[in-house]
């Protein structure tokens, strides 16, 4: 038996995920058979008000908007006793913005705060740090969403700007914040 090289993966920790998901869910690749579960999740008041989506969304809108990315994007559930938890997706630019993503996510709003998003964010920046490669990692949250915005910081992201009356959400005009995490940043979790 030959000695394994220093490229090759031998060891079974060096595959494992670099964070700790919750009891009891499962984070993996979405599927076509999701659409349902991702409405229904995307229709949730609290989901959407931390999101851009429009009230009422349809199964075939979701099913429309999931599968028009490409092999630029990486969409993600979080699933727990069969429902969908959470979503979020790494969408990666293309020409001169190629060393670039961007990132979008939500979490149903009966699990908020039991470390979903934190896994899904995570496996997001995985991809982008170990298989693409990508310089810079970017974001929009609402400014008054400040869980998510704790979130992001604890995984390296930085505020970058300002977005004043970023969004219509509730009749109300709402800022955003830009956030950035530059490839080699620290990360705190």
């Amino acid at each position: 038996m030959t000695e394994p090289q220093n490229s090759d993966i031998s060891n079974s920790a060096a595959r494992r995920p670099k964070y700790d998901v919750p009891s009891g869910v499962i984070i993996r690749a979405v599927e076509p058979e999701d659409a349902t579960g991702v409405t229904a999740l995307a229709n949730l008041p609290g989901y959407r008000w931390g999101t851009m989506r429009l009230p009422y969304q349809s199964v075939s809108a979701t099913r429309e908007k999931m599968w028009t990315g490409g092999t630029g994007l990486v969409g993600l559930v979080a699933v727990q006793e069969d429902k969908i938890v959470g979503m979020a997706t790494l969408r990666r630019f293309e020409g001169r913005r190629s060393h670039v993503g961007t990132i979008g996510m939500g979490i149903h709003d009966a699990y908020v705060g039991k470390g979903i998003g934190t896994a899904l964010l995570s496996a997001l920046v995985d991809v982008a740090d170990d298989w693409w490669a990508l310089r810079r990692v970017e974001l929009t949250v609402n400014a008054d969403n400040t869980r998510a915005i704790n979130l992001y910081k604890r995984m390296g992201f930085e505020q970058e700007g300002l977005l004043r009356d970023y969004a219509l959400r509730g009749g109300v005009f709402v800022d955003a914040i830009s956030m950035a995490r530059l490839r080699g940043s620290a990360i705190h979790t």
